[in-house]
């Protein structure tokens, strides 16, 4: 989140601008009117991670050193919980790699960095996903770490995605 955070809080190449238009094209139910909040605001929001990120990192990286940091593992979870968990990712996969859909954009772009991206973005998804019904909370990280790297790699370099742009 502190990568992202500076990214967008500093709209580096116009990285905010395109969030800002992802997000609005992949909010369901959204309807043609105009969105909710800014990029100002989302700035704003992306500059309180910014700071508070690398505050937190530290933090955690010293409870490593100490060794006081435990694993995690969540706790057991119904079949309902996995279920409604896969309904809901699958739904999300599926408006980003829909024919207008944010990532099959990137793809079709031909990149090869592109396309590693947004494979990178849908895998750690998935991972995310089955970890979460697994109880591996200890992996979970990888996978968010996984994903917001290639997420900000289509945002700093990708084409952009937002519903003015095509």
């Amino acid at each position: 989140m502190t990568t992202l955070g500076w990214v967008l809080a500093t709209d580096f190449r116009g990285a905010a601008h395109r969030f800002h238009a992802f997000t609005h094209a992949a909010t369901p139910f959204r309807g043609s009117g105009a969105p909710v909040v800014g990029v100002g605001f989302l700035r704003l929001v992306a500059g309180v991670f910014a700071l508070i990120g690398p505050i937190v990192l530290v933090s955690g990286l010293l409870d490593l050193w100490r060794g006081e940091a435990e694993s995690y593992s969540s706790p057991p979870v119904s079949g309902w919980f996995v279920l409604v968990e896969a309904v809901i990712v699958g739904a999300i996969l599926w408006s980003a790699w829909r024919r207008s859909g944010f990532l099959r954009r990137q793809w079709g772009a031909g990149s090869v960095l592109w396309r590693t991206a947004a494979a990178g973005v849908t895998a750690s998804v998935g991972v995310f996903a089955a970890l979460l019904a697994l109880g591996w909370g200890t992996w979970m990280p990888a996978a968010w770490l996984l994903g917001g790297l290639c997420g900000i790699t289509l945002l700093l370099s990708g084409p952009a995605g937002g519903p003015a742009d095509g």
